[in-house]
């Protein structure tokens, strides 16, 4: 891997989302490079996308109009799809698409294999935080990455220098409170995944804080996971001046409206910063951006990490433009003291977050008048002013003094965006390069080349004869040769060759540029021809599952507190693992676990940043077995010069054959199947690698959010960061509190990066014989705010099953037992479809 790069100036492309074909439309009419869109499967935003049949054609329009298109295949993919996976893989490089997003590390290299000319980026749901880990999805074929939304301009800058591989980061819209790729709260609790296009934003939902086992007043604060939406155009510059190749916006599931304005503004930015000219957004402009959609539009994790203001808690949905707060309610209205200019016809709510409960309906409607006093207004930009709506529209007793007011509908915007939703002509247009050459007594002949390179050359019918009184100019050509209207090109040059002065009708001139055109554009649709190379049954021709006989059930425990490795070392299991906050503090525990004769394995942190690297280093100090949880660090240790046993967990998603022979090829003893299999997939994974290879926890409190947001900070102090904060993590344990009134606990690592858990304790009781039965051997109990009696019991539990003195019903009835909020099978659950596709068999 190459260090301090000094990266190619490129004017990044302008990414842009689509979820149907209005939105489509609308991104290449503003302007964007590129466009990403999924298809009717494998992609992580289930609910929109365009059919198999559709993507010709959508390539050929896209192609036409000097746009790439990117198709998204960012979700985890089972063994029982591989073969229907391979047919969606084979149809998108047939149909020219210019890349596939991929989040599967196997699928990645099995598309690379496929079709080795098919472009390949790493998706954001592969949690790439550094150079290591652009490393990693290079390995297996990607020639771009998206980066982590949760890093900052210093972080992408420091992977900019470190690695020549491309770079691609968001820049608008939606943000996830977990690291894309690391969240099983859809998983756990309603068996849909987010890393199957399937998210239940759990994230959305109101929560209360419980610290120390109390419920903790935050007034307004009920959404304790929602984040505001990122919005990254005063940063454009920085980003165009640090080489990154591509600026994305989010949005797959927002309309027309919003992908044109959000297009069109970081076009012009994009434009602007790569001729160094300052920024020119207007007040207005951005005021838009926030109309269309936003949920409190600001720069969070890329300008650095404050934690009071990714989360403010208020609201989890479109709020629009705060223009004031209520003063006081009448019998006909609502006096409101303004912040922003107000209309007739605007749509606003009032949002009581500090007093109603969440879920409850808001308050709201459509203005039907404005009065200031006794004057009746059309619009109004400040002061104090009196709100008015259709009779029964607002139930003006639910509205109270300080309430905000958000505009949430302004009518006038779709003014604005009407020029770039379906216009009757091409708005946003490419250059085309000219040149002609006339020579006398021969055929006029005429040559037109694209951005890319890509020309035609058309010719006249009749040989130029010598002009007798007006000769045919350059001026004459630029102006005939530039009436390009109806097209989606312009002139950007023309170079003329008239070595003589010759005639040429002007209507010959004009048919000769649209012969040039169409052939033009028609080059330009084509798809190019690439060749499938390999199948995937020749791929899997070559898997040959380890065989293991006659070993017997070893326990390993993932204890996080010195009074659970006390009980812990008692047990005498087959490993320790130790997962603390405060990771510089763990060699007295590992001297401890070592000195009791027992393996002790230490857990790495999830997420590695560029300046966190030296992390591996202190890991590799400790001489223990590393639990290995971020692929930049595996990347990371495959130089070790002494490299202690690794077994990958489960974060690097193992979801396929595919995915665990390539992550185990790498130095891996064992590997933890993803939490989006269920049991019968955990079992036919073990059949396909060999059951030796897997480790499989059949205990724990589900990891359901990783996130960069600290609820610790946020809530329990006023500090920004981990320099400022006081350090609540360590003198207070945290829970959030759902509506159904389970508690799921928070815990920090050293990174300050917060997990929260399930709160029911997830078992694999009803599936250990059939995972027996196939040769499983390593299980892993992971406790997280268990006491070191819990640790006991729960552990001898699963001794006396694996020693035959208890069967399944009796281990889950003890476990049941011993958890206040109950067991559940979680995502190991197998629903009745499963069937529905045949199980994969070897070739």
């Amino acid at each position: 891997m190459a260090s301090s790069l000094v990266r190619p100036r490129v004017k990044p492309e302008l990414m842009s989302p689509a979820g149907g074909w209005p939105q489509l439309r609308a991104a290449v009419e503003a302007g964007a490079d590129a466009v990403y869109f999924g298809l009717d499967s494998f992609h992580a935003r289930a609910k929109v996308g365009f059919t198999d049949e559709e993507l010709p054609e959508i390539m050929r329009y896209l192609h036409e109009r000097g746009v790439l298109g990117f198709v998204t295949f960012n979700v985890l993919v089972f063994d029982r799809e591989l073969y229907k996976a391979e047919e969606k893989l084979t149809h998108l490089a047939r149909s020219g698409v210019d890349a596939i997003i991929v989040q599967d590390l196997g699928v990645a290299r099995l598309a690379h294999q496929l079709c080795p000319d098919l472009p390949i980026h790493g998706s954001t749901q592969m949690s790439i935080t550094s150079a290591e880990g652009a490393e990693l999805a290079r390995r297996f074929g990607a020639s771009r990455v998206v980066l982590g939304r949760e890093l900052s301009l210093l972080d992408i800058e420091r992977i900019a220098q470190a690695t020549d591989i491309e770079l691609e980061t968001f820049v608008h819209g939606a943000l996830c409170v977990s690291y894309s790729g690391q969240c099983f709260s859809s998983e756990a609790w309603g068996g849909r995944s987010a890393n199957r296009g399937q998210c239940a934003q759990a994230c959305r939902l109101p929560y209360d804080l419980i610290v120390d086992g109390s419920v903790r007043d935050l007034h307004d604060a009920r959404y304790l996971l929602s984040p505001g939406d990122l919005y990254a155009l005063h940063q454009v510059p920085d980003l165009v001046r640090m080489g990154v190749n591509c600026l994305k916006i989010e949005g797959r599931y927002k309309d027309s409206e919003y992908v044109a304005l959000t297009t069109a503004a970081y076009r012009k930015a994009i434009d602007e910063a790569w001729k160094g000219l300052p920024l020119s957004v207007t007040p207005d402009e951005e005021r838009d951006l926030e109309q269309v959609y936003s949920r409190g539009l600001g720069a969070h994790f890329i300008s650095g990490t404050n934690h009071q203001q990714v989360v403010r808690g208020r609201a989890p949905r479109h709020r629009g433009v705060k223009i004031g707060e209520v003063v006081g309610v009448s019998d006909a209205g609502v006096r409101v003291k303004l912040l922003e200019r107000v209309r007739l016809g605007d749509g606003v709510v009032f949002d009581a977050a500090d007093w109603r409960s969440p879920g409850e309906r808001e308050e709201g409607g459509h203005l039907y008048g404005l009065w200031r006093g006794q004057e009746k207004l059309e619009e109004v930009e400040s002061g104090q002013v009196e709100l008015r709506f259709g009779r029964g529209a607002v139930d003006l007793s639910r509205v109270r003094a300080g309430d905000w007011v958000w505009r949430t509908h302004d009518p006038t915007l779709a003014a604005r965006v009407r020029p770039y939703i379906d216009p009757a002509d091409p708005l946003y247009t490419r250059p085309v390069f000219a040149t002609f050459v006339g020579v006398e007594g021969e055929v006029p002949r005429l040559t037109l080349r694209d951005e890319t390179g890509r020309a035609v050359e058309v010719a006249g019918e009749t040989p130029l004869q010598g002009a007798r009184n007006r000769a045919l100019g350059e001026d004459t050509l630029r102006e005939q040769l530039g009436k390009l209207g109806g097209t989606p090109f312009h002139l950007e040059g023309l170079q003329a060759e008239l070595p003589g002065a010759v005639f040429m009708p002007v209507s010959e001139l004009n048919a000769l540029r649209r012969q040039a055109v169409e052939q033009l554009t028609e080059l330009r649709g084509k798809a190019p021809q690439r060749d499938i190379q390999l199948r995937l049954r020749e791929v899997l021709a070559s898997v040959t599952p380890e065989t293991v006989e006659g070993e017997g059930a070893r326990l390993h425990l993932l204890v996080r507190t010195p009074e659970q490795l006390d009980a812990a070392i008692a047990l005498r299991p087959a490993s320790i693992t130790l997962d603390y906050l405060e990771l510089y503090g763990l060699k007295p525990a590992v001297t401890r676990v070592r000195e009791a004769g027992l393996t002790v394995r230490v857990a790495s942190p999830r997420v590695l940043k560029p300046t966190e690297q030296n992390i591996e280093k202190f890991l590799l100090s400790l001489d223990a077995e590393i639990l290995v949880r971020s692929g930049g660090l595996l990347e990371g240790l495959q130089d070790a010069s002494r490299k202690p046993a690794l077994v990958g967990d489960f974060s690097l998603n193992a979801a396929n054959v595919l995915t665990a022979r390539e992550l185990l090829s790498l130095g891996l003893s064992r590997v933890t199947p993803t939490h989006d299999l269920n049991a019968r997939q955990v079992t036919e994974l073990a059949q396909l690698v060999g059951p030796g290879r897997l480790e499989v926890i059949a205990y724990q409190h589900l990891p359901v959010f990783h996130t960069e947001h600290c609820v610790f900070s946020r809530f329990l102090s006023e500090g920004t960061d981990y320099t400022n904060c006081g350090h609540p993590c360590e003198s207070h344990r945290v829970a959030l509190r759902d509506e159904k009134g389970l508690m799921h606990p928070v815990m920090a690592d050293v990174g300050c990066r917060n997990t929260v858990f399930g709160a029911q304790a997830q078992t694999a009781a009803r599936h250990l014989q059939s995972w027996r039965a196939v040769g499983l051997s390593d299980f892993r109990l992971e406790f997280v705010h268990e006491s070191a009696e819990d640790v006991l019991a729960v552990s001898r539990a699963f001794s006396a099953f694996f020693t035959g003195e208890i069967g399944e019903r009796e281990l889950e009835a003890r476990l049941a037992a011993l958890s206040a909020q109950g067991v559940t099978e979680g995502s190991l659950f197998v629903p009745g479809s499963f069937e529905e596709l045949p199980q994969l068999q070897l070739m």
